[in-house]
């Protein structure tokens, strides 16, 4: 999860405007890359539980089907706002491939 910072009242003695963008990321602040990294990790892993339910289903070995279908749409779910966040990044990208400097 991601922290949101706190922001100074207008009167505190703060320090200049784009000197809080200068500061350097602390480990406890994760970047972009480390969030996209556990979101993919998340969704592989409701993958695997998705795919273990249905195996189990499959073999007779557990018989709640309800079970087996909400780990398969969760992971359905997962899958498809990791696919619509790469779109608007490829999107995003090609925007920002098409300014002119």
């Amino acid at each position: 999860m991601m922290s949101i910072l706190s922001i100074d009242p207008i009167g505190s003695a703060a320090a200049p405007a784009g000197a809080a963008a200068a500061q350097k990321r602390t480990p406890a602040q994760p970047g972009f890359g480390q969030w996209l990294a556990q979101s993919l990790s998340e969704v592989d892993r409701l993958q695997q539980v998705s795919d273990q339910a249905a195996q189990k289903l499959i073999s007779g070995e557990n018989k709640d089907i309800h079970g087996t279908m909400i780990a398969m749409q969760k992971a359905g779910v997962a899958l498809d706002l990791v696919m619509e966040i790469r779109n608007k990044i490829i999107s995003a990208y090609e925007e920002v491939k098409r300014m002119q400097f």
